[in-house]
């Protein structure tokens, strides 16, 4: 072969070479595109996702930012939203690898959307206003049943809601609070226009004189502040959450956690909210020692035996199918009572407040 074919041979041979170096480096470009695209495009866990008998759990949950860390609780000590605190004392946080610290937090929603708190048990009433408005807070299940009612002097003829259309109903927080919203929701319950009922904000330790000097009609009290006066015969309820029959169903509380807590903790969240539910489960079948640990906590009114009967009127195992019906229901209440946009789509707006765990 001739010195030129001999080049012309060598040529062709570099620049197969130089094809084929490029398109391998052009596969390996590919294939790292793909990766990348496929990890953006990996689906984040959420709490609805957790399994909590995943064998490989711990070392999932060891990526969160939270994990190890303790977490803060407020309660103020009500009976009814006892969960967490026998969740700590109980043991059945700490069977989740979980570690708190109980605070007694005056505004714990707000504590909640500003990351002061990670959890609490509150009332319904008092939450879904906030947590659909724009306040950092999801629900994750029920705590319990009940809890308040609304009441008469003993000796006054009102016998029914409808008595006191034209009168005055006494209030312990703002309006758009916990008892504005559950008389509100028992006015339209019985058919009865609540714009024609008067609200009064007034302190509870001055309600009873209110009462009694005919300021207002009847006033929304929580069942265990009342009950002295029930027992005095100053008091009895013509409307309640806990005892009547279209409301004792219903969960009043629900256990609440940061948002942002939620979605970047997953793991975490879902581990908090089944021992809330542990500890709900053991209330329910252990009042009394219930109203004893309590109690020797502080936490109580100091009085085992009527903590105890109070105990008694809730029920502490609510499911999630209830609770979510029980929140449809308030969203749309709430809607027609224009506590929230009444243009607000229900089931879209339930998904961003209740944020249930896996079964």
């Amino acid at each position: 072969m001739n010195k030129k074919g001999i080049s012309i041979l060598l040529l062709s041979a570099m620049l197969f070479s130089v094809s084929g170096c490029g398109k391998t480096a052009k596969r390996a470009d590919e294939k790292q595109t793909t990766e990348k695209k496929d990890d953006k495009n990996e689906k984040k866990m959420t709490i609805a996702d957790v399994d909590l008998n995943d064998p490989d759990l711990e070392e999932k949950w060891k990526k969160e930012p939270r994990y190890g860390t303790k977490l803060v609780f407020a309660y103020n000590g009500g009976l009814c939203t006892s969960g967490l605190g026998i969740a700590q004392v109980k043991g059945f946080l700490a069977k989740q690898g979980l570690e708190a610290e109980i605070k007694n937090i005056p505004n714990a929603i707000d504590a909640i959307g500003t990351g002061k708190a990670d959890a609490n048990t509150d009332h319904i009433s008092t939450s879904v206003v906030p947590a659909v408005n724009g306040v950092n807070a999801v629900f994750t299940r029920a705590a319990q049943t009940g809890c308040k009612s609304l009441y008469v002097l003993k000796d006054s003829p009102y016998q029914k809601t409808s008595d006191l259309i034209g009168k005055s109903i006494a209030i312990h927080d703002a309006i758009g609070g916990s008892d504005h919203n559950i008389t509100l929701r028992f006015l339209a319950r019985d058919k009865i226009d609540y714009t024609k009922i008067k609200f009064k904000v007034i302190e509870n330790a001055a309600t009873i004189q209110a009462l009694q000097n005919g300021e207002v009609e009847a006033s929304m009290f929580s069942d265990q502040f009342a009950q002295k006066f029930v027992d005095q015969g100053i008091l009895r309820p013509i409307r309640s959450i806990t005892f009547d029959d279209d409301f004792k169903t219903e969960p009043c509380c629900v256990l609440i956690l940061n948002k942002q807590f939620v979605e970047e903790n997953p793991i975490t969240a879902a581990k908090l909210t089944k021992a809330h539910k542990e500890a709900s489960d053991w209330i329910e079948e252990n009042k009394k020692e219930a109203a004893e640990i309590i109690n020797q906590n502080n936490w109580g009114s100091g009085d085992v035996e009527k903590d105890t009967k109070f105990l008694e009127t809730y029920n502490f195992k609510v499911s999630d199918e209830q609770t979510e019906k029980t929140l449809i229901n308030v969203l749309d209440d709430y809607k027609a009572f224009n506590l929230i946009k009444s243009e607000l789509d229900t089931n879209e707006t339930l998904s961003k407040i209740w944020r249930p765990a896996k079964k």
